[in-house]
């Protein structure tokens, strides 16, 4: 390279050149006598199927890690659940000598059999029509608008009609979170003991009066969003995952 000053010439090597300003003076060119020094800054195809592969193990090793974290979750806040609501009943009986059973015209806990329905989804009314015989008996909100008044004087723990009528307000022992309610909106009458996978808990007392039965006293439990019945006695792979108070 040639840098003019005056009448002299003074040539640079192409080491000079490039090695940045050389006494205040700006390089005029590098490498060509018009052209400036580049540089190629894209990537190659490779390089970015390289990337995107590892993003994409990245956001599965994510998701996968989020679902069982979720799901660990929901079962450790269905074994604090049940375990409230098994103390729960414990208390009712202390009171009034039996366990949360509605009266034997309904049946509706005794309906409920946990060796033979295991699908809340499926056999859904059953499932909704116990669970809303602990509620009421549990948490004093007999005709299901989510408060206790004097209205619920009047209603049994299976909503049917009581003659006479309660001389006081009915006992509450347990207050239920809006969370484990359907629908969880704090507005509309309560249809069922939603558990954390968003079914209905399973309340039975069908074998209350049988020693045979998994719990001689009543079946709480959650089918951890399992829709499959339990395939029988010695084969039963099913309510193993559930989670249970037996």
């Amino acid at each position: 390279m040639i840098r003019r000053g005056g009448n002299d010439e003074t040539r640079m090597t192409n080491d000079e050149c490039c090695s940045g300003v050389r006494r205040g003076e700006r390089l005029i060119n590098c490498f060509g006598a018009r052209g400036e020094r580049r540089y190629n800054a894209a990537f190659t195809l490779v390089e970015m199927i390289v990337v995107t592969t590892v993003i994409l193990i990245l956001t599965g090793l994510v998701l996968s890690t989020v679902g069982y974290v979720q799901k660990k979750g929901a079962r450790a806040r269905a074994e604090t659940e049940i375990a409230a609501m098994s103390a729960a009943c414990e208390s009712y009986k202390a009171d009034n000598g039996i366990y949360p059973r509605d009266p034997t015209v309904n049946t509706a806990t005794d309906a409920l059999n946990a060796r033979t329905m295991g699908d809340p989804t499926e056999a859904s009314e059953p499932y909704k029509a116990a669970s809303l015989v602990i509620y009421r008996a549990l948490s004093g909100d007999r005709n299901l608008d989510r408060a206790v008044t004097d209205a619920d004087k009047s209603f049994n723990i299976d909503g049917t009609a009581l003659s006479p009528p309660l001389n006081q307000l009915p006992q509450s022992y347990m207050t239920f979170k809006s969370s484990m309610l359907s629908p969880s909106d704090q507005i509309q009458n309560v249809q069922y003991l939603r558990d954390p996978f968003g079914n209905s808990y399973g309340y039975s007392t069908a074998y209350q009066y049988n020693s045979t039965g998994y719990n001689p006293t009543f079946d709480l439990w959650s089918t951890t969003g399992l829709t499959t019945d339990p395939p029988g006695t010695g084969t039963d792979t099913i309510t193993p995952q559930w989670i249970k108070n037996w």
